[in-house]
């Protein structure tokens, strides 16, 4: 999946994702962490699932269908309006999917209606005509790629009993994670902005993958620890391919996409790298990895034998 065969769509794609993500953002009950606000991965796209507003707007959702290339917006009683994702600006994009929610009665006001965190941050979804580009084999890849690291993080996932996130899609980031907690609470610097605080109010270990950014202009699986333990960096990583790169003040446990593609068992590498980092990670945070463990999805330790 190399960023450069498919940028300009990417580009695009990532900000339908944020007009429709911020549409949930508004139209869902907030949830801690902001898992109220990610996607999911469905069978031919992903979903905001299910929503509604305080007020009299019925129950609905939008998916991302990436076998037909279409948005479809559908209510709880069986009404339903769509249109084709290819041929369409941001801004016809931003258009159209307000005019489909009108048309089945649906009202949500989105919040600052532009790019978030995007070098565009400035400019409103309804004026950008210069992000236009719509493949639909690279659409269909981005979606059958998310489907693949999503089935491998829940299969990770399912070995930690402690408080841990869904497999989501997160549309600011346009990653797919999922996140561990200790259950520790962190005393931020009261500046933080408020997607920060929240998001990092407890002590965390993430996991997931990214497609490529100009920060790193490549697809990769990753983890953090948030606050980052003292040597955290010199802990050993899985497989010899993956390595910890400085980020700021802190390191991200990176294994690239490519490398992992090219292991003899592409999935097990990928699940030992999650579990090296995450045991790299507790380890150096003082985890309890032995009670909060849950081999094969199970806790009872009857049942285990």
């Amino acid at each position: 999946m190399p960023l450069t065969e498919w940028r300009d769509t990417k580009e695009t794609l990532h900000r339908y994702a944020q007009i429709v993500g911020k549409i949930r953002l508004a139209a869902s009950a907030r949830c801690n962490h902001w898992w109220n606000v990610p996607f999911h991965v469905t069978g031919r796209g992903i979903t905001t699932r299910p929503m509604r507003q305080v007020d009299e707007n019925l129950i609905f959702t939008i998916d991302f269908d990436f076998v037909d290339h279409r948005l479809v917006i559908a209510t709880l009683d069986g009404e339903e309006r769509s249109f084709p994702l290819p041929g369409h600006s941001v801004a016809s994009f931003h258009d159209a999917t307000l005019a489909a929610l009108a048309a089945l009665g649906i009202h949500v006001p989105i919040a600052l209606p532009r790019p978030f965190d995007l070098p565009d941050t400035g400019r409103p979804f309804a004026e950008d005509t210069e992000h236009a580009t719509y493949d639909p084999v690279a659409a269909n890849r981005y979606w059958r790629v998310l489907s693949q690291v999503a089935t491998t993080l829940e299969e990770f996932a399912a070995g930690y009993s402690g408080k841990r996130s869904p497999i989501h899609h997160f549309w600011h980031t346009f990653d797919i994670a999922h996140s561990r907690f200790s259950g520790r609470q962190i005393d931020q610097p009261r500046q933080t902005d408020p997607v920060t605080r929240e998001a990092y109010s407890r002590e965390v270990i993430s996991f997931g993958f990214w497609f490529g950014d100009d920060t790193f202009a490549e697809p990769a699986f990753y983890s953090y620890t948030a606050p980052e333990p003292t040597g955290l960096a010199g802990e050993p990583l899985s497989p010899a391919s993956a390595q910890w790169l400085a980020r700021g003040d802190s390191h991200l446990a990176v294994l690239r996409y490519d490398a992992a593609r090219g292991e003899t068992d592409p999935r097990a590498a990928v699940l030992a790298f999650y579990e090296s980092a995450y045991r790299a990670g507790a380890g150096r945070a003082g985890w309890d990895v032995t009670a909060l463990a849950c081999p094969g999805g199970i806790t009872d330790p009857v049942l285990r034998l």
